[in-house]
């Protein structure tokens, strides 16, 4: 991919979660952030953070830098910092999603060098945990457990929350570590298609505003509609024009959480010129209206 079009650096906290910008750890389930980014999430990357997601159930396409996985739950897939990463997941997929920070991880690690093998980093890993030998399964289990352990102590407020996050991040990161040995082995991935799907990816962030028609995409790459339709579907099991209308929802999920303009102006921002058709096609894709999508965000449902 050109300089022209370089892979976004997400902050969770500062894109999604506004209310831990600063925090150590941050925790959601996969199914909240599949709401708010969408079921595919294009290649990005996260800045001096670890993120590993567990998904319990349903098929997960994972790409790792230039390495593809394509499997089903239970499985987690850790990022470290800086590594480019997509992935889509099913509608019905639900899970756990943990970012650290990477001071961390990196503190543990000094801390206990048997953790990783001298002169190595960590890599990105895919553990496929059902098919884990048996050796290995009673770690899986203790992984899900502190999961959802800490799963519920982020939504709590008791006494000496934040040494218990991160005294059961501490657990998680190592259990982590002792699984990621058994990564699946990665499947080969078109190099020429997987080049398209990103720099649609990075097109669509640029013009997703202006509502352009997928002809004006395709052109801009040099391929048929149709090829670029048959790639997406390929990578991302999802129609090209479906990937532009996501990014679209998750521009409106983001101004109705965390701006104060009104429905008819975040309507007006995001390119469209009729209200009611806006919140038609809201509602189409978030089963919501806007308005009501947003009241029930502020009462924290």
């Amino acid at each position: 991919m050109s300089n022209r079009h370089p892979i976004p650096n997400i902050n969770i906290g500062q894109v999604y979660d506004q209310r831990y910008s600063d925090s150590e750890v941050h925790h959601d389930k996969l199914g909240n952030l599949a709401g708010f980014f969408g079921r595919n999430m294009p290649a990005h990357r996260h800045d001096r953070f670890f993120q590993v997601h567990y998904v319990k159930s349903g098929t997960v396409r994972v790409y790792l830098d230039d390495q593809q996985f394509i499997e089903s739950g239970p499985l987690f897939f850790l990022t470290p910092p800086t590594v480019t990463h997509a992935f889509v997941t099913e509608a019905e997929s639900d899970g756990h999603v943990l970012t650290v920070r990477q001071q961390l991880v990196w503190q543990l690690i000094e801390a206990d060098a048997s953790l990783l093998p001298a002169g190595l980093q960590v890599s990105p890993a895919c553990v496929a945990l059902s098919k884990l030998p048996e050796a290995a399964q009673a770690e899986a289990r203790r992984l899900e457990w502190c999961l959802d352990a800490l799963s519920e102590e982020f939504l709590a407020s008791r006494p000496g929350r934040e040494a218990a996050l991160q005294s059961l991040t501490r657990l998680i990161v190592i259990s982590l570590l002792r699984l990621c040995p058994n990564s699946r082995e990665a499947s080969a991935a078109r190099h020429e298609d997987l080049k398209i799907f990103n720099r649609f990816n990075a097109l669509i962030e640029e013009h997703y505003l202006a509502h352009q028609p997928l002809a004006a995409y395709a052109a801009q790459m040099g391929v048929t509609e149709a090829r670029l339709n048959d790639i997406c579907r390929r990578i991302a099991d999802l129609p090209s024009k479906r990937l532009v209308l996501e990014r679209l929802m998750q521009e409106a999920r983001r101004l109705l959480l965390f701006s104060s303009s009104s429905v008819n102006e975040i309507c007006y921002q995001l390119g469209f010129k009729d209200p009611a058709y806006f919140s038609r096609f809201f509602s189409r894709y978030a089963g919501l209206t806007p308005g009501e999508y947003r009241q029930r965000q502020a009462q924290g449902q």
